[in-house]
């Protein structure tokens, strides 16, 4: 097999959650460029279908199933349906997950804690739960992907929704403990820890407080926030037989933020 070879994913199918948009569009679209037959979930069928259709484009099936992963038993029988409608599966991008709120800590309801707990960190339990035990019973291997954030390992300046970085820390760790479970299965399981990427979420938040967004352009080494695509060659790297060798990795891309 050649270099070059070893990334392609031919003949494999891939879920890719809230891969309508933002890094998982990136993430969705790259999979599909190397082979990945490719199924995305989305909260909105206007922007699932457009990313399908592209795709689709790259030669590749497309499926899409619109849901809001960040509701546990909505998110359960998601998965569930997406194996029996789509499976077997060979990878699996959690990718679902937001910032959806920027209270200080002491103005953070539960309420508003257990929702990000729920999209952040649940739903990226219940895919490999649940998707994983497919692996596992299946036989061959397989490819998981969470993406966690450079969050893990810092708190942002100038923001509040402390839950944020506390789900996405937990994600790491839920990354690595899996992975040391199923290594023996031939299952990797990473996590990818993306930094500014300018996605349509981050450019709206540009919008309202564009301080906090110039403040961390400032902080990176590079000068400039990420394009959402560079992170979909990092995830076909960790979804091809090149990265057999790596799991329990947390992979931080974020233009050296946190160097400093």
């Amino acid at each position: 097999m050649g270099l070059f070879d070893r990334f392609r994913l031919d003949g494999k199918t891939a879920i890719v959650t809230g891969g309508s948009r933002g890094l998982g569009r990136s993430v969705a679209l790259a999979l599909a460029e190397a082979g990945a037959d490719v199924v995305i979930t989305g909260r909105h069928q206007d922007t699932l279908d457009k990313t399908a259709d592209e795709i689709q484009a790259h030669g590749r099936k497309a499926g899409t199933l619109e849901t809001d992963m960040g509701v546990p038993e909505t998110c359960e029988a998601a998965f569930h349906r997406l194996l029996e409608e789509h499976g077997p599966i060979d990878i699996l991008v959690n990718n679902v997950g937001n910032r959806e709120n920027a209270e200080p800590i002491q103005e953070e309801s539960l309420a508003r804690w257990q929702a990000a707990m729920d999209l952040n960190l649940t739903s990226c339990y219940l895919g490999t739960r649940i998707v994983g035990a497919s692996m596992i019973e299946r036989g061959e291997g397989g490819r998981i992907i969470n993406i966690s954030s450079m969050n893990a390992f810092i708190s942002n300046r100038g923001i509040g929704g402390r839950s944020y970085e506390t789900s996405k820390a937990a994600v790491l760790q839920f990354t690595r403990a899996a992975a040391a479970d199923w290594a023996p299965h031939g299952i990797t399981v990473n996590a990818i820890c993306p930094g500014l990427f300018m996605t349509d979420v981050n450019r709206e938040w540009n919008e309202k407080r564009p301080e906090v967004i110039q403040k961390l352009v400032e902080g990176i080494p590079v000068g400039r926030a990420g394009e959402p695509d560079e992170l979909g060659p990092l995830a076909v790297y960790l979804a091809s037989p090149a990265s057999g060798f790596m799991t329990g990795a947390g992979i931080v891309i974020d233009g050296g933020y946190t160097l400093w």
